[in-house]
């Protein structure tokens, strides 16, 4: 894989940022869009445009196409049995209210547990504090390790008989840690629980198999992994997927409609009440076909030898601190500068053309457990190089320069 290569089919990062190359280093949030992307996108519009499962004419039948080709690809890049196990959703955000709210509230009573951690981003954490408040359940936080993982130990000790639910991000957007879900699954299932996965920071960058992680839901936003904004998908195991509630009503939904009374379409078209997110979708699967071609097994090798070096040359800073573990770890550095306020680092690193981010990351109660109240962080993705990295290094060098 040659990054160089890769960033050339990137139209935005060809551009100066304060009279200095772009070097965007927040994947994260959110990374760029390839050509290709951009012109399925544009295709559909001037091609294809037309409502989905419901005209018979030519548009809306390649519409209709386009939109469920899309289903079956994330089915495949998911390894999912059935494309009835794949959601459209808004993205990682909505597949997991949508858990907590038409899966989690039928099946919880009061004394049920959900159990999650502290390194969980708010859009895993405060759909479970709702739904542990409507129901009279209990949610309790596996604990961290002093170098921000998780032990199987630990997970032992906090999920039990009365757990119903375990909650829990693949990779953490703050930490870069990998947490070990398939053996989490296995501790989940064997006491009766399920397993949720937040997989906005892993699906971009890891080969994700569902069934042999053995999770029953897993949500992820395609806007991370080279799609556009406002699509994602929840997976789930069709049995419980059956067991679920709609959250949204309306059209696209129902089967049938009667006065008083209403029944739902089959999976997954039960969940997707409204005009879907066409494009998006068609954007989504020209997306996973990008990555299916260059192949995850490699953007990941070339994260984590990029990570290694940014470890490397960033531990030489005086003054600067990483966070999260200093092995195993996602493509990301999150860290601080001595006493400099990461908001004030950004901006300084900013007018060398360089995009980080700093904040807490919606990630408020991990910020506390690392007695920071916010942190920057540095994601890589597939276009980064180790140029990008020396970038970095010598504009903190002069950021501390700088503040003295």
């Amino acid at each position: 894989m040659d990054p160089i290569a890769l960033k050339a089919e990137f139209p935005i990062l060809h551009q100066e940022i304060n009279g200095h190359p772009l070097v965007y280093l927040d994947n994260a949030a959110t990374t760029q869009k390839p050509r290709v992307v951009l012109d399925a996108i544009r295709k559909y519009y001037e091609w294809d445009n037309a409502n989905v499962h419901r005209g018979v004419h030519t548009l809306g039948s390649r519409a209709t196409d386009a939109y469920e080709g899309a289903r079956e690809k994330v089915a495949r890049f998911l390894n999912a049995a059935s494309t009835r196990e794949i959601i459209f959703t808004r993205g990682t955000t909505t597949a997991l209210n949508m858990v907590a709210s038409g899966y989690a509230r039928s099946v919880l009573r009061e004394g049920d547990e959900i159990v999650i951690t502290p390194m969980e981003h708010h859009s895993n954490l405060i759909p479970w504090q709702q739904a542990a408040k409507a129901t009279g359940s209990t949610l309790k936080y596996i604990p961290l390790q002093p170098d921000g993982t998780v032990s199987l130990e630990d997970v032992e000790k906090t999920v039990t008989e009365q757990t119903k639910i375990v909650s829990i991000t693949y990779v953490s957007n703050v930490l870069g840690t990998v947490n070990p879900i398939a053996e989490i699954a296995k501790i989940a299932h064997r006491k009766g629980a399920v397993l949720v996965v937040d997989g906005a920071q892993s699906t971009p960058h890891l080969k994700v198999d569902v069934r042999a992680l053995d999770v029953d839901f897993y949500a992820f936003s395609g806007h991370k992994m080279c799609g556009p904004t406002g699509i994602g998908a929840l997976y789930g195991k069709s049995q419980l997927l059956e067991r679920m509630e709609p959250v949204e009503y309306g059209g696209e939904m129902i089967d049938f409609v009667e006065l008083y009374d209403s029944t739902w379409k089959d999976l997954p078209w039960k969940f997707e009440g409204g005009t879907p997110i066409i494009a998006g979708a068609v954007g989504l699967g020209a997306a996973i076909d990008f990555l299916e071609q260059i192949g995850l097994q490699q953007i990941d090798a070339h994260e984590k030898k990029l990570t290694r070096y940014a470890m490397e040359r960033l531990s030489a800073i005086d003054d600067l601190k990483i966070y999260g573990p200093r092995e195993e770890r996602a493509g990301l550095v999150t860290f601080n500068l001595g006493d400099v306020h990461p908001h004030d680092v950004a901006t300084v690193l900013d007018t060398y053309g360089i995009a980080v981010r700093a904040g807490h990351h919606c990630c408020q109660p991990l910020m506390r457990w690392l007695e920071v109240s916010a942190t920057a962080r540095a994601s890589f993705y597939l276009y980064n190089t180790e140029q990008d990295v020396d970038r970095l290094v010598d504009a903190l060098v002069k950021t501390k320069e700088f503040f003295g």
